[in-house]
């Protein structure tokens, strides 16, 4: 790596009111490590042995927002109950001399009634594959809650210690559902054209920057590209990125794709590990993934900086910093994403393989994460999510 794009990864970094001790950002991957819906000790140590590995930020995912915004009953959510757990883990990396992030959202469609008992919130009734019934219409009052409900969190948020709070706007869920033409059928003033689709987004932004004033940097995760027939797709997420530019509600954007619901290997790319997915799920679940899953679970070859060429085009457009995600593993790849003008980089695999990744690239140009992209990491959500071929699951523990 030049001594020029070195210094500039390495060094502290502004992301709005907080200073970072370098760009690279540690990519919210769901930790499997919440029983009850609450902060336990393997979740604390897995945050701080990221921050001790060298990364300027982790972020914790998935923080819901609401009870029913929740993909599973384990899934933390904000509320009273949780907070003495989430101090403790900010503490914890604040020691380690690493930032922290909440990754703030509602789940939508990707929500499964079946597991906490809260049916599924879409923009239009519909059927769901997972917990084999019907969703919930979101009404205006839904959505206005909604919306409150990312306020409320984001207080919450400065209240235990946060340094950001990232917005999930991505992977279809409920705010990436409004986005979509395919999963949005609204005839009111939150469907139809692309202002009215994105309305939920920007009132949700504009409320969480009310919330953290200076105290927090806010970021979003924004879909380019859902990759499903007739989903959002880059012309329309270039338009909506452009409006939340100019509502001046955040301090940066994180640019993802593929759908949790429809497509989820395509913001992966690499294997897909099909068998390991299908031993998670019941009857009739499991061995409908068995026969149809690689319909569902389609595979993308893996390359270095996978999204970097749609990313391209959000970096033309807009002036705001941008998070790039997507196949970022060694020194080549970092000096790449620096070069082609963004301002930082996101890792998820490359640190469940090598939490300390960060400090080995400062340390040796020609390191690089043992990340195979074999994707096995991806069914461990649901023991503790972990690097399957270079580490072991945590013993999960009672809550904190």
């Amino acid at each position: 790596m030049s001594q020029s794009h070195q210094k500039a990864v390495f060094q502290p970094a502004q992301l709005g009111p907080i200073t970072l001790r370098n760009r690279i950002i540690k990519a919210a991957t769901f930790e499997g490590r919440t029983p009850g819906a609450l902060v336990s000790d393997p979740l604390i140590e897995f945050h701080a042995g990221i921050a001790r590995g060298g990364v300027g930020m982790t972020t914790v995912a998935y923080c819901a927002v609401s009870p029913e915004g929740r993909t599973e009953a384990d899934q933390l959510y904000w509320r009273p109950e949780a907070l003495p757990g989430l101090r403790k883990l900010t503490e914890a990396v604040h020691r380690e001399g690493a930032a922290i992030s909440a990754q703030i959202g509602h789940a939508g469609p990707v929500a499964d009634e079946s597991s906490h008992g809260h049916k599924a919130l879409t923009p239009k009734k519909m059927f769901h594959p997972l917990s084999l019934s019907m969703t919930k219409g979101a009404s205006k009052d839904d959505l206005e809650r909604v919306v409150e409900d990312h306020r409320r969190a984001t207080k919450y948020a400065i209240e235990c210690g946060f340094d950001a709070v990232e917005i999930h706007f991505g992977h279809n869920y409920l705010a990436s559902s409004f986005l979509s033409p395919r999963l949005n059928r609204r005839k009111d003033e939150y469907g139809g054209s692309l202002e009215n689709r994105a309305r939920l987004v920007r009132e949700t932004a504009r409320a969480v920057r009310e919330a953290a004033g200076d105290k927090l940097a806010v970021t979003a995760k924004l879909n380019m590209r859902d990759a499903v027939f007739a989903g959002f797709d880059v012309e329309e997420s270039l338009q909506v990125a452009k409006w939340i530019e100019s509502d001046g509600s955040l301090d940066a954007l994180q640019l993802t794709a593929g759908s949790s619901l429809l497509n989820p290997m395509y913001l992966f790319h690499g294997d897909v590990p099909l068998r390991e997915f299908a031993q998670n799920f019941r009857q009739p679940i499991k061995a409908g993934l068995s026969v149809f899953g690689r319909f569902f679970l389609k595979k993308y070859p893996y390359h270095p900086l996978y999204l970097l060429e749609l990313a391209r085009t959000f970096r033309r457009e807009l002036k705001m910093p941008l998070i790039l995600l997507g196949g970022v593993t060694d020194n080549a790849s970092l000096e790449r994403a620096m070069a082609e003008g963004f301002d930082f980089v996101a890792m998820g695999r490359a640190l469940l393989a090598d939490p300390d990744l960060p400090k080995q690239l400062e340390a040796d140009p020609n390191a690089k994460s043992r990340c195979i992209h074999c994707n096995r990491c991806m069914p461990t959500i649901y023991q503790g999510t972990h690097c399957p071929v270079y580490g072991a699951p945590p013993a999960l523990d009672v809550s904190v």
